[in-house]
């Protein structure tokens, strides 16, 4: 248990971002999420939309330190790969 302020405070600091840091990563799965029923729908439109905008998600979660640089790329390439399979079939 934390025994002195510095220790109570980090635990106050961890806390918050926990909060901000869950949030942010249920907003990028719910983009991930339009995009796989735009994919399952086969609306290539809405799918060409849905991946820009989980696109970008995922990268704004990067730079915000919620997911790692190359968890974002790839999960970005695998959903360019279904778009392009898509489109192509």
């Amino acid at each position: 248990m934390a025994n002195n302020a510095g220790a109570k405070k980090a635990i106050r600091k961890i806390a918050a971002r926990t909060e901000v840091n869950k949030s942010r990563r249920t907003r990028v799965r719910t983009f991930l999420k339009k995009f796989q029923e735009a994919v399952t729908g086969g609306d290539a439109d809405a799918a060409k939309g849905a991946f820009v905008q989980a696109q970008s998600e995922l990268m704004r979660a990067v730079t915000k330190g919620v997911v790692h640089k190359n968890t974002g790329s790839r999960k970005v390439s695998r959903l360019a790969a279904q778009l392009k399979k898509m489109s192509a079939a």
